[in-house]
């Protein structure tokens, strides 16, 4: 059948809050399994029956458990499906932009509340959907679209409602913990790791969303638009994956009473000028960098996701979970589609946008951090000097300095060369930058092995040793 349309009004059961599911993979999968199973706990928890519409799928041969057990449900034009008139709430887990973005601006300027994992299209245009849930009245809700099962959204933007945030920052991106993992654990390879996620579902055939920090881009962005009540999309986050993350770079990290996270961040940055005023701006980017291993998100393994939340009254707040997978993300899906129908049956409205302070965005020159710099260097005297002048030239403090290897007064007037590892204090983001640049240019640094950032995530970082 088609649509199923027929079929599936004439199961109407009076007082039911009727839901559109578009999409049923993994995640969609879930979502029916639970409407279905939980039938009549959803009935006592909302008052009123939650019932399947309708199912969209591209290409129903490729679902036969869904066409056997919910045949008349099926159809392929979600769009028609998203608009009928017998439908209460759409549920989307399909993600991608178009056409997507269409059919839930249908949705919803057809009265429709919309519950959407799509983590892409909530960064790149969320406020748009926002703003057609405003003018129709309608409810828009989103937990499942960062961090899976762990409430993390909702405590955003109600719990803390009343608090001023400073920071959110964590591991949102479950499959490139997993790999970063096992690099510590196991001392494998970046390319060995991502071949053990890749074989155990975690990541994609595809895994440059992940790896690459686009998705977690995409959830920065969420949560900065949330935390700072500031419209941040997609591409006001700064974005480094981390391939170039080496076994060396994790030994160096052990060394350092460090572990290497793909970390998402996002600041509330205060600047206080002479005369007293103060500017404040937002700072959103997605980096791998070292994190002390005295900190809670360095203990964070597999494909667990953590997120800490620090706010003026409240303090330190950290939500840790499942961040991915077909049950944890229906989970998320289902504790928002509850919301919508209680409203729906009971009266209430979902939180509106929150974009009142529309704070810049910080560019990521400007971000002070600190860097961990692994350099091969020249075996000679004057050479420590030489490198400490290239930082100062810089305005960069350094913090501490190891070498291994080499030995002055080689035979030849070959100088041979030796390994010289520096943090620096922290410095604004450009600075470090031209001084790395500075150092490939001095004729006694053959190479810079390697280049991360550390991150205290508010603990101080001062006390990190550079002993073996």
């Amino acid at each position: 059948m088609a649509s199923g349309e027929s079929s599936a009004e004439s199961a109407v059961t009076p007082g039911a809050v009727r839901v559109a599911l578009l999409g049923c993979g993994t995640v969609g999968t879930e979502v029916v399994r639970l409407i279905t199973e939980q039938a009549d706990d959803l009935t006592a928890r909302v008052g009123a029956p939650v019932e399947l519409a309708g199912v969209a799928v591209r290409r129903p041969h490729r679902h036969p458990w869904l066409t056997e057990t919910h045949g008349h449900l099926v159809t392929t034009d979600a769009a028609a499906l998203a608009t009928r008139d017998d439908v209460d709430a759409v549920v989307e887990v399909i993600g991608g932009i178009e056409p997507v973005r269409g059919w839930l601006l249908a949705a919803l300027a057809a009265g429709k509340s919309v519950v959407t994992a799509n983590k892409a299209l909530l960064a790149e245009d969320g406020p748009t959907l926002a703003e057609a849930a405003d003018a129709s009245g309608a409810d828009l809700y989103y937990e499942a679209a960062v961090a899976g099962a762990i409430p993390l959204l909702r405590p955003l933007r109600e719990s803390l409602a009343g608090d001023r945030i400073t920071r959110v920052a964590g591991i949102v991106n479950g499959t490139s913990n997993f790999i970063l993992s096992a690099m510590s654990s196991g001392g494998t390879s970046y390319a060995d790791a991502l071949e053990e996620a890749t074989r155990l579902g975690y990541a994609e055939a595809d895994p440059s969303a992940d790896v690459d920090g686009y998705d977690a881009a995409s959830k920065a962005a969420i949560l900065a638009s949330l935390a700072f009540h500031t419209r941040i999309t997609a591409s006001d986050v700064h974005r480094e994956g981390m391939r170039g993350v080496s076994a060396a770079d994790v030994a160096a990290a052990r060394r350092l009473g460090c572990t290497i996270k793909l970390l998402a961040i996002c600041e509330r940055v205060v600047d206080e000028a002479p005369d007293g005023s103060v500017a404040e701006s937002v700072s959103a980017r997605v980096y791998p960098a070292m994190v002390p291993d005295s900190h809670p998100l360095a203990g964070v393994d597999g494909a667990f996701n953590a997120v800490f939340v620090e706010a003026e009254a409240a303090g330190q707040l950290m939500f840790y979970g499942q961040g991915a997978g077909g049950a944890p993300t229906a989970s998320a899906v289902l504790g928002d589609l509850v919301a919508v129908a209680r409203n729906r049956t009971g009266g209430g409205r979902s939180p509106r946008e929150s974009a009142y302070a529309d704070l810049p965005v910080r560019p990521i020159g400007e971000v002070p951090t600190r860097y961990h710099v692994d350099l091969e260097v020249a075996d000679r005297e004057g050479v420590l000097a030489t490198i400490a002048g290239a930082f100062a030239k810089q305005g960069v403090s350094i913090a501490a300095v190891r070498q291994t290897g080499g030995v002055f007064g080689a035979a030849d007037g070959d100088p041979g060369q030796a390994r010289l590892t520096v943090v620096t204090h922290s410095a604004p983001e450009a600075a470090l930058s031209a001084t790395v640049s500075a150092l490939l240019e001095l004729d006694i640094v053959p190479g810079v092995a390697g280049v991360l950032r550390v991150e205290g995530l508010g603990r101080a970082v001062a006390a990190l040793g550079m002993g073996e």
